[in-house]
């Protein structure tokens, strides 16, 4: 492909093919997404910027505090790390469809060095139907007065499954602010036992046609209990009803548990994404 070598930052002018791209692979796509179609290309309020080949047409990444490569080749990736190589690492993440992220991350190793973990196999998932079997009548919205019980379990979620505890660096200000806007706009669940979270669920993006749902989680003394399904099938069956958006996901391949739990309410893999973590 003769145009790798001029992969350029896109502007405005570029929105159009910006919002072609995130309409073809509307599920692959919602992370980035569901904050373009609030700001645009307004890069301060992105936290980040587009990279393009032609303009977008031949290759397309996001890069902000996760790079998220969106349409391309192999032949692009290797422009992209070019410019990324250059710049150096600023984001926390490279995230996004497999074929891509893996490409990407291979050209950049040898410039950014060792990640802290790759996850080269990652089934993106969707339900595009009403969810089967029981739904659990006890998840429901988090409200801001159960902030303090519903925390402590969202920074055991964050680190059993990213492997860092996310209170480092600034005593979990970040992060509680986080989880505070996130019940604000009405797209936490879970259900409670007193002062204790049985189960939770969040949605982490929120797109025009998707709900990437994340932070799945149940408390280690209740699990293998078949309180995971029911849990997940009132989360889906409020995104369908509520927002209707289609509930989508990505779980690691080797969480076979979780894979059967997803499967069993009727999501179907759709994509695989890969997680280079620094």
């Amino acid at each position: 492909m003769l145009t790798t070598s001029f992969a350029r930052v896109l502007g405005p002018s570029h929105t159009a093919q910006v919002s072609r791209v995130l309409a073809a692979d509307p599920i692959a796509g919602c992370m980035v997404a569901a904050r373009f179609e609030q700001v645009g290309m307004n890069e301060p309020a992105l936290g980040g910027q587009f990279w393009g080949v032609a303009g977008g047409r031949d290759g397309l990444i996001f890069a902000g505090a996760s790079m998220v490569p969106l349409a391309g080749d192999s032949a692009t990736m290797r422009s992209f790390a070019h410019i990324a190589a250059r710049r150096g690492r600023k984001c926390a993440t490279i995230l996004g469809p497999a074929d891509l992220v893996l490409p990407l991350w291979e050209r950049l190793e040898p410039r950014w060095g060792s990640a802290r973990d790759v996850r080269a196999d990652q089934p993106l998932m969707a339900c595009p139907g009403d969810p089967f079997g029981p739904v659990d009548q006890d998840v429901r919205l988090v409200r801001p007065d159960q902030l303090e019980v519903y925390f402590p379990a969202a920074v055991a979620m964050f680190t059993e499954e990213v492997g860092v505890d996310p209170r480092i660096g600034d005593n979990g200000q970040g992060y509680r602010t986080r989880i505070i806007d996130l019940i604000a706009a009405r797209r936490t669940f879970a259900s409670f036992d007193g002062d204790r979270v049985m189960f939770k669920a969040e949605i982490g993006s929120l797109s025009q046609r998707v709900a990437l749902i994340q932070g799945v989680w149940v408390h280690p003394e209740l699990r293998g209990q078949g309180r995971a399904a029911p849990g997940m099938a009132a989360v889906v069956r409020a995104i369908q009803r509520n927002l209707g958006r289609v509930p989508s996901l990505y779980v690691n391949q080797y969480n076979q548990r979780a894979l059967r739990t997803y499967h069993r309410i009727g999501f179907q893999q759709v994509g695989r994404f890969a997680s280079v973590l620094f």
